[in-house]
């Protein structure tokens, strides 16, 4: 069984960074896609960014276009770890982020994931 932990959100003005972390226990993270996804009060959950895997293509990033050039995702294999590093934050992107991980990344990037952390607040001052 696969659990996911975030850490790193909380209160940062407009044009600011954050960092996000989201450690893998249970399984090791190599053979997983793992990606960040957010949910604003009163609006639907929305895919912001992904670290897929197979075995034919290795590691590929993708990103929302709402966030390109902004956020980068990146993973340590090692630690078991995807990160989520988000610059020049805009007030929209104020939300509750959530770490996901799937076998399968088509699955992934669809949010239809095996596994979920359990959010981590990020709020965008105006």
């Amino acid at each position: 069984q696969v659990q996911l932990v975030e850490s790193g959100g909380g209160l940062v003005q407009a044009g600011g960074s954050l960092s996000l972390s989201c450690a893998v226990t249970g399984r090791s993270s190599v053979s997983y896609s793992l990606g960040w996804f957010r949910q604003a009060p009163g609006k639907e959950r929305e895919f912001v960014a992904a670290s897929t895997w197979n075995m034919w293509s290795g590691v590929r990033t993708v990103y929302a276009d709402s966030v390109k050039g902004r956020f980068t995702i990146s993973r340590d294999n090692g630690k078991n770890t995807v990160y989520l590093q988000m610059n020049s934050l805009k007030p929209e992107d104020t939300a509750v982020y959530l770490c996901a991980a799937d076998r399968d990344a088509i699955k992934l990037r669809r949010g239809a994931c095996d596994f979920w952390g359990q959010g981590t607040q990020v709020t965008v001052s105006s």
